[in-house]
Formats: C-alpha cells, structure tokens, sequence
C-alpha cells in the first residue's frame, strides 16, 4: 500500500518539501483513484500500513543503500571511510575528492539529493500524523492505549528526522504540517534541539516495549537510545551540557527498562552476531530497518562497498558492486592485528574463491593477476610509492567492508540482515563518555568497565590481559578511537569527530585540517535558499 494512492490535498513529491523546494506550490485536491484518507484507515492493517510508510522510506536516506543521504555524507567527511577515484573510475565530477577534503560547497548534487530526501521523509511524518489525528481509531477496534502508542510512535519518528536534518545542517525551519506555512522561516540549531528533546520526553513513555513484534517500528528502547543520543551531543547542538541525563536514558535502555529484543537486554558475544543474516535474534540490537530478501526489501549494501562482479565467488553471492567505500589506510593502521574485528569486519588481502580457494583475478590495473585488497591508495602498479591520495586509487586499493554478512546463496537466510541503527553497545559508550566528560576528561571506575565490557569481545583470552584498559589508558582521545573502531561502517563517525573537537582540526591520510568551525554544519543547497526567502544559508557559504 503506497501513501500516494491515499494522500489527500497535495502531491507525494509535495510533501515534505512543497516549502522547500521550487516547483511544489499547488496545493489542489488532486486524487488519482477513489482511495483517499477519507475511506481508506478502516482498520488495524491499513492504519499500520500508513503508520510505517515513513519508516520504509527513512532508509532511502539513512541506511547505506545506494543514495546520497546522510550515511555518506557522515562518512565520507570523516577520518574512516573514502571513495577515491580508482584510474578510470570514480572520478564521478570531484564529488567523493571534495567531501574528504572539506571543500564542498552550496552547490554539491548529492546535498541537493540528502536534503531532498530527509525533508521528503520529514513530510510523510507529517502527513500521517495529520491523517491520524482524524481516524476514528474506535471503529477501526483499536482502544484508546493503542491511539495513543502509534500517536507516539509518529511524532517521536518526527523527532528522530529533526536530530539527523540539525546534525548535518544545523539551522533549519521546524515544520509540522504538511505546507503550512508556505516559506516557514528558518529556526535556530537550540531551538530545533528543544523541538526534537520535547517530542521525545513528551511521547517515549507512550511507546511500546522493544520485542520481536516491534521489529522495524519505534519501541521505547528505541526512545531512550535517541534521547541518550541526543543529550550527549546538546553541548554542540543547544550550547548546553547534558550529559546527566545522557546517562539516565542509557541506564534505561541498558537496565532493560525500555524492552528487550531477545531475553534479556545484554551485549551480544559475537561480535559479528549484530549484523550477519540472523541478527533480528541479537541480544544487543534495538532500532534496526527490517530488510529481508525474503520479503523483497533487502539491504543491499553491495553497491558502496561491494568490489566488482568478479568478487561475488569470493564471498559464494549473487551480488556484486561498483567497488566505491574503502577504509582510509590511517583508520585501518588503528587496529591491532590481533584485534578480531580487524580479522573479521573487512575483507583484505589475497583473495580467493570460496569452493576451490582459487585467486580471484583483477579486471582493471590488476586484469588476470590475483585480486589482493592492500592498505594504501596509490598507483602501485606504476611503481608509486608514498602516502598516494585521493585521485590515486587502483581497484585493489584499501581495506574493504564485510561487516554485515549475507551468508551464501545456499543458506537458507541468505541475505536477510537487518540494518542496525541503533545498538546497545553504543549505550555504553554514550554513557562512559558522559560520566567522564563530567569527571574532566578521566574515565571513572564505571567508565572503564563498561568499554571494557565492550572491548572484550574483539580479544582472545590469551591476548586480554594486555589489551584491557585501566584509567590511565582510557584518555579521552583514546576512547574516541576505540569508539572509531567499534562503530566503523555504522554512520556515525563525523558526528563523533564534532564532539569530540576533532573534525576541523585532525589530520587523517590525505587530509589536512580546514581549521574553520564553519565546516562542523553542511551548506544548504542553494536552491532552496533561493526558494525560500526565509531560509538563512549556513556560516561561510
């Protein structure tokens, strides 16, 4: 069931950006078939057929999907994750070059695409919250909890859209209906903060518990994880310390107090268990897109991180990609060898088929020679040497991502991973962060046992007591870094890097810090600031 065919009064590419895009100002009844909101909420499916229309699309702009929304933006800035022009490939018009150097501007296409498509989703938000503020919840029989719970769900999801838009742009209009007012006026980042922190504290108490039946919808779990989110970063978002109540929301879904995923809420043992084709059972899982092959809505991954065709027999799929994210060589020279997410979460080195354990072969620079994945990007096929760059690349070039697994195409849930948003172990480092933030930059005894508890897992038991962190080791800086390693693939790194001071004035690869704070928020594509004479284009633009 498609919003469009039941969205009355204004037009689906109308929704959430008919005030902030060019083009979308008729706002005539304009009805494709006899099926509107009027006559269409008769009962529980087709009210949660709506309800969850937003969340179909939000992956269109937050999973690493193949569109240009805030998964790349987040990463291809930060200190992680490149696409580097790759000889004849990738060049791609100096797009992936600018985002790694920090020289984007107000005109970049893939900005236009990330904006349109998170205002587009802010718009289905609105709408459904308009169309079920009228729905006579009773007659479709539904009592008035349920009423309430989905009313939460929604405006908490609206809540969830405006921490990610004032993330990647700071300022921005707060909108809550549907075209209303034409030209809203552009709010300040504290008062967008404000905005999403009362919807939030408003409605997660509304909000169903996390179990197997709150699978891709907003749990309560899901809540408190925004919330601890939210409050951990209201020093640079609002210019106001809250890292007290950061710890209080990550006690909640910590303690199990917001539900569970399956049995008790606890940290997964497996470091792969929270991404491979079974991860809707993991322990530690709490907000995730629902992605299933089966059902015909998969995750594909492939075409950001997957290689060429000729990788597919390497990993036994039916899969393949245009070979774009590799890992920056100075993010990758961050793990220790014997770490096992470095042995586990990236594909590297020689290359071979999964039956015969034959090479696999290159098709570029490396056509008809063993496909070896190294940590560098250069022309090592030319004799280069040195640190290369971003014009640099060959197809073997940089660590590769194989943090979610697909399992094979025999297996019978192949493909079936879910998208992870957000994760318990996160909730520990949001709150080992915030105890020591308030204890001036030192890890306190509970700090070091929750990243311990993390940490843990990437070790064997011969290796641990070396690799164990005490209070000394556990600096700031470093538990930036152990964050970097923990969440690498997960787009979250350039928002970390902001807090942490680190975005404008680090250096990484073939980076060199733009030392301008104004870099810390995304131009606002020009054409809406054209658009719209009360939307107020960034600082420096």
């Amino acid at each position: 069931m498609k919003l469009n065919r039941y969205i009355n009064k204004i037009s689906i590419f109308c929704l959430g950006v008919a005030v902030l895009m060019g083009g979308c100002t008729d706002l005539d009844e304009n009805v494709y078939n006899q099926l509107t909101k009027d006559n269409f909420y008769n009962n529980r499916v087709e009210i949660m057929q709506g309800v969850l229309r937003p969340f179909t699309h939000m992956q269109a702009w937050l999973a690493p999907t193949g569109q240009n929304g805030y998964f790349y933006h987040s990463e291809l800035s930060a200190d992680q994750l490149a696409w580097p022009q790759k000889g004849r490939h990738a060049f791609d018009g100096g797009d992936h070059i600018r985002m790694h150097y920090h020289t984007w501007t107000n005109q970049e296409g893939r900005m236009r695409n990330a904006w349109a498509l998170m205002w587009s989703g802010l718009g289905y938000v609105n709408a459904i919250l308009e169309d079920m503020e009228v729905v006579d919840f009773a007659a479709a029989g539904m009592t008035e909890e349920e009423k309430e719970s989905i009313l939460a769900e929604i405006r908490v999801m609206r809540a969830y859209h405006y921490m990610r838009i004032m993330d990647l742009w700071g300022n921005v209009p707060i909108v809550t209906r549907v075209g209303n007012p034409v030209n809203p006026p552009t709010a300040s980042r504290a008062e967008v903060f404000e905005f999403a922190r009362k919807e939030l504290e408003d409605n997660v108490e509304l909000l169903q518990p996390l179990s197997q039946a709150l699978i891709g919808r907003v749990s309560k779990a899901a809540g408190y994880a925004m919330l601890s989110e939210l409050y951990l970063n209201a020093e640079k978002w609002a210019g106001v310390r809250m890292y007290e109540e950061s710890i209080k929301y990550s006690d909640l879904v910590i303690s199990g107090a917001g539900g569970s995923l399956n049995g008790p809420m606890r940290l997964d043992p497996d470091i792969l268990g929270p991404f491979n084709n079974t991860n809707h059972l993991s322990p530690e899982n709490i907000f995730q897109f629902a992605f299933s092959r089966i059902g015909g809505f998969t995750f594909n991954w492939a075409g950001f991180f997957a290689g060429f065709a000729n990788m597919s027999p390497a990993l036994g799929v039916n899969y393949s990609g245009n070979n774009a994210f590799v890992v920056i060589p100075t993010a990758f020279d961050k793990f220790q060898e014997n770490d096992l997410r470095k042995q586990e979460w990236f594909l590297f080195g020689p290359q071979t088929h999964i039956d015969t354990g034959q090479p696999i072969l290159g098709t570029e620079e490396y056509r008809g020679q063993p496909m070896v994945f190294v940590n560098n990007i250069r022309r090592n096929s030319e004799g280069e040497t040195g640190e290369g760059g971003m014009t640099r690349g060959e197809e073997n070039s940089g660590a590769r991502f194989h943090k979610y697994r697909s399992g094979r195409t025999t297996d019978e849930r192949y493909w079936e991973n879910h998208y992870i948003i957000y994760r318990l172990t996160e909730l520990y480092f949001n709150k080992a962060e915030a105890l020591m933030r308030i204890n001036g930059g030192v890890a306190t005894p509970e700090a070091l046992d929750l990243i311990n508890e993390s940490r843990r897992r990437s070790f064997s038991d011969q290796d641990w007591a070396d690799e164990m962190y005490t209070t000394e080791t556990l600096t700031m800086d470093e538990l930036l870094e152990e964050r970097g390693r923990e969440f690498i693939f997960e787009g979250k790194r350039r928002t970390d890097l902001i807090r942490f001071g680190k975005f404008v004035t680090a250096s990484w690869w073939d980076h060199v810090p733009s030392n301008d704070p104004n870099k810390e928020l995304f131009a606002i594509p020009h054409i809406q600031v054209v658009s719209n004479p009360n939307l107020i284009q960034n600082p420096g633009y």
